[in-house]
């Protein structure tokens, strides 16, 4: 693991490595003679922006921090709870009053009415968001062997093909996938039987997509006027991206349409098979042997939580048919997990056991469900958090993307232009790396549409006073206006807070704490000491040749 005294090792090596570089380049005329005063401006500084990011860095700790002990991380308590914490498993519609609650099917996100507003003298100038896809139908290796009722998705269509730009006047027909079962096939699937596609976002999905795009376009274009307006130019100051699974794409579609008002082609970035940072799909040993280590029985947490789920599983064994020797339900909760919360989202029955290929009296019920949520939302504490290698297995898995964030933040200062909000719609392990990778204080499981956002925000004028104390998470929470916590007296440059669920995010990590209005400095720094300026460790950590 990387410790302070390696993070300053590793700054000042670069430091002095950019010093040389920039001797050579003077005497070699790097700069051309010719260039305009304005143009050997922006060259110097790109160039200073990531010395910046090295000078702060000899005060970033790269060191892992422990998460806060809760009854999510607590075994104990999660053995001997009742219900989920107060947490929502069963719709997508959570009451106003308690607007912020986890929502497995529906996570909360920003809104006008929740979003506290930074003080005037701030001025937005990015905005990055990264996104899980909405609520889905389970996958297909999630299903029980035999499932008791048939899950149909005929209230939708999911449309597939290729349409020629430019002026060919020959455009294809909507063509969308129906599903059906044939009478004459003699080969019938086993688990989920219907029409839909195992995975694919469902109708009440597709809906709270729509509202998600809604939402974020009411906070800001309407609250902070920093978007343009639906009948302005707004596909050039705005970017969206999606990964190889289909999902991402569906999400997108809905999310754009409720936020620009719009059912013509919008483009969708993607990066290609087997190298997508967003999923993440790029080959990383180290990474994945550090996650397969951490659930596995060498970590004496992992080991004990199965030893003490036996009988757990032994009771939805029985009543789920599933063979006791099935790896995949039994390595961890996730398989029972998703097959009943997907049930639970869209008001479809828990399961029964079934005898003569008739259901029994012998059900799953809600407290036997309740028992699965708490494992998981114990077992992504563990894996993402609480783990002590949890940290270098996000940060080398999930480099690739991070760099690529850190050279949108890096663009925007610099005043290079490009897009002024990027939207990324991925999966619960890249919002899960991305929270592991910040070290936020209270690990969850990110339920369906969960969201991170990090807000650039430029100020300019007066010195800005130290805090004396952070603000309460209730206070900030309820506040119209947020607190700057910064780091000194800087009179002006770029502070970075960063959103989940809508609120603002806290790290356990003493260099970043509350992420509200840090000085953009000190995260770049933090992330170029885990993933390196431009990705320039990943490969390295990723292969071994770097030691994480």
């Amino acid at each position: 693991m990387p410790t302070r005294q390696q993070g300053l090792y590793a700054s000042l090596v670069a430091y002095f490595a950019c010093c040389i570089f920039v001797a050579l380049s003077l005497c070699s005329g790097f700069v051309p003679t010719n260039s305009a005063p304005l143009d050997t401006m922006r060259s110097w500084t790109s160039l200073l922006v990531p010395l910046g990011a090295v000078a702060a860095a000899r005060d970033v700790d790269l060191g892992w921090y422990p998460p806060s002990n809760t009854s999510v991380n607590n075994l104990t308590a999660v053995l001997d709870s009742q219900g989920v914490y107060g947490f929502i498993f069963n719709t997508s519609d959570t009451p106003k009053s308690q607007y912020g609650a986890y929502n497995w099917c529906n996570m909360p996100h920003v809104r006008k009415s929740e979003y506290v507003k930074p003080a005037a003298e701030y001025k937005l100038r990015y905005v990055e968001v990264i996104q899980r896809h909405h609520k889905r139908t389970p996958y297909a290796s999630n299903a029980f062997p035999v499932e008791s009722y048939r899950w149909n998705c005929d209230d939708q269509g999911l449309f597939y093909y290729g349409s020629p730009f430019g002026g060919d006047d020959k455009q294809p027909a909507h063509g969308f996938w129906k599903g059906y079962i044939s009478s004459v096939n003699p080969f019938t699937p086993s688990g989920w039987i219907g029409t839909c596609q195992f995975p694919q976002i469902t109708s009440a999905g597709l809906d709270d997509s729509w509202v998600h795009g809604q939402d974020l376009y009411g906070v800001y274009h309407d609250l902070l006027k920093f978007l343009p307006g639906r009948g302005e130019d707004w596909r050039s100051k705005v970017t969206y991206r999606v990964t190889q699974n289909v999902i991402t794409s569906q999400v997108a579609g809905m999310l754009i349409n409720g936020m620009w008002g719009t059912a013509d082609s919008v483009p969708l970035m993607i990066q290609g098979v087997g190298v997508d940072s967003l999923e993440p799909q790029y080959t990383c040993s180290v990474g994945s042997n550090l996650f397969n280590t951490i659930k596995s029985s060498s970590n004496a947490a992992w080991k004990d939580h199965l030893s003490a789920a036996a009988g757990l599983f032994s009771t939805l064994d029985n009543i789920s048919g599933v063979s006791p020797s099935d790896s995949g339900f039994h390595a961890s909760f996730d398989h029972y997990f998703d097959n009943l919360s997907a049930r639970q989202c869209h008001a479809k029955p828990l399961p029964c056991k079934l005898v003569g290929g008739v259901n029994s009296t012998t059900c799953i019920d809600q407290a036997l469900a309740d028992s699965v949520y708490r494992m998981g939302e114990w077992e992504y504490s563990q894996m993402y958090r609480d783990a002590p290698t949890s940290l270098a297995a996000s940060s080398t898995a999930y480099g690739v993307w991070i760099a690529e964030l850190s050279q949108h933040l890096r663009d925007v200062i610099a005043g290079k232009g490009g897009p002024i909000y990027f939207h990324n719609v991925a999966h619960d392990g890249s919002i899960s790396r991305v929270l592991s990778i910040l070290q936020t204080d209270v690990m969850v499981w990110p339920g369906m549409g969960s969201e991170i956002i990090f807000e650039v925000y430029e100020r300019a004028g007066h010195a800005i006073p130290s805090p004396t104390s952070s603000p309460s998470p209730s206070k900030s929470a309820s506040a119209k206006t947020s607190t700057a916590q910064t780091k000194g007296t800087e009179a002006n440059g770029f502070y970075i807070r960063v959103l989940f669920g809508g609120k603002t995010l806290k790290s356990s990590n003493p260099t970043l704490g509350l992420l509200d209005m840090i000085p953009a400095e000190t995260l770049l720094a933090y992330f170029d000491g885990l993933v390196g300026a431009g990705a320039s460790l990943v490969v390295g950590k990723c292969n071994g040749t770097i030691p994480v």
